[in-house]
């Protein structure tokens, strides 16, 4: 399976690859999302994962910065969803192998 990936400056020059999660269109905000990740951990060794607006047909554009309380509820549900979907998947499989 090949991995879907971009990169990009970070604050520093320095090149950074990031994976691309998913992307999603909002009905509610009719705007188009990425999330991604490049697999840092934070300090409680999560994965840091990342989102931003991006316009799918436009190659050349930058990525931009979420800036609304509502668009950022927007995707933490989509994360949560997510997350739960995960979480029940691999309580299906640990119950299977006991």
């Amino acid at each position: 399976m090949k991995k879907n990936t971009f990169s990009m400056l970070d604050e520093n020059g320095n090149e950074v690859v990031y994976d691309v999660l998913f992307t999603f269109e909002s009905d509610e905000t009719h705007k188009n999302y990425i999330v991604y990740t490049d697999n840092e951990r934070d300090a409680s060794g999560n994965i840091e994962v990342y989102a931003s607006i991006y316009y799918p047909d436009d190659p050349h554009s930058k990525l931009e910065a979420i800036e609304t309380e509502k668009e950022w509820k927007v995707i933490e549900t989509i994360l949560d969803t997510l997350q739960e979907e995960v979480r029940n998947k691999q309580d299906k499989v640990e119950d299977t192998e006991q």
